[in-house]
């Protein structure tokens, strides 16, 4: 385990803690930000934290969760756009797209707050002391369990974001054509999600001791990866 934190670096995502890349001071970022809260000076979003370079509290792992709340807002308007059932879904399944969406746009929201808190934590648990074997010891497993959680947190995300691929997935062909590019930014926007929460899953596992609890997480990001490659291959719109 690395003794140092650059903290000169920008955070990749929640505790990207590789040796001299688990940069960034350790703010007071918390997850108490309502949903649709305005952000000010005195209190920034995490939007604002994140298009701010300055910032190093937070990185790719928020950026990615909050893709995945923007597309599941878009495929919620989408869905209720289409619930005449003239498009190819029927009323009922769009109704309940648009209540999953609204759902999942909640969940991704906090989560890309719930990203930051993650790399806090471990910015704190290297900041330990550890002085003697006991506190060293201490330090020790203060940094596995947040480098745990810097892994799930990002994998909590990436399945939730997956979970918007697949309604945008299918209101695509099925849904109202006039809104026909919001549904194009939100595809993308869910498939930037997943792609960028499962780097932030697979950037941790180096730093985690428990190698079979590394292999699970492994392999899940493989396969939430890999769904979106095996949807390319077979639409035929994909060049």
């Amino acid at each position: 385990m690395t003794d140092g934190i650059d903290t000169g670096a920008k955070a990749g995502g929640a505790g990207s803690a590789k040796a001299g890349g688990a940069g960034g001071a350790a703010s007071g970022a918390t997850t108490d930000a309502p949903t649709g809260a305005a952000g000010s000076a005195a209190d920034p979003t995490i939007l604002d934290r994140i298009i701010d370079s300055r910032d190093r509290t937070v990185g790719g792992g928020s950026a990615g969760a909050l893709a995945g709340a923007m597309a599941a807002g878009l495929a919620g308007l989408v869905a209720r756009l289409s619930e005449s059932g003239a498009f190819g879904l029927d009323s009922a399944r769009c109704v309940a797209i648009a209540h999953q969406a609204d759902g999942l746009a909640i969940e991704l929201h906090r989560g890309a707050y719930a990203d930051a808190d993650a790399y806090r934590n471990v910015v704190q648990a290297y900041r330990l002391p550890h002085d003697d074997p006991a506190s060293e010891s201490s330090r020790d497993a203060a940094i596995q369990r947040a480098m745990v959680g810097a892994a799930m947190v990002p994998r909590d995300n990436a399945r939730a974001a997956h979970r918007v691929w697949r309604l945008c997935a299918e209101l695509e062909g099925a849904s109202n054509p006039n809104a026909s590019s919001d549904l194009a930014v939100g595809l993308l926007l869910a498939e930037t999600a997943v792609i960028g929460c499962v780097a932030n899953i697979e950037i941790n596992l180096p730093l985690i001791a428990d190698r079979e609890m590394v292999e699970e997480l492994r392999r899940e990001a493989t396969s939430l990866r890999g769904s979106l490659a095996a949807r390319a291959q077979l639409d035929p719109t994909e060049e």
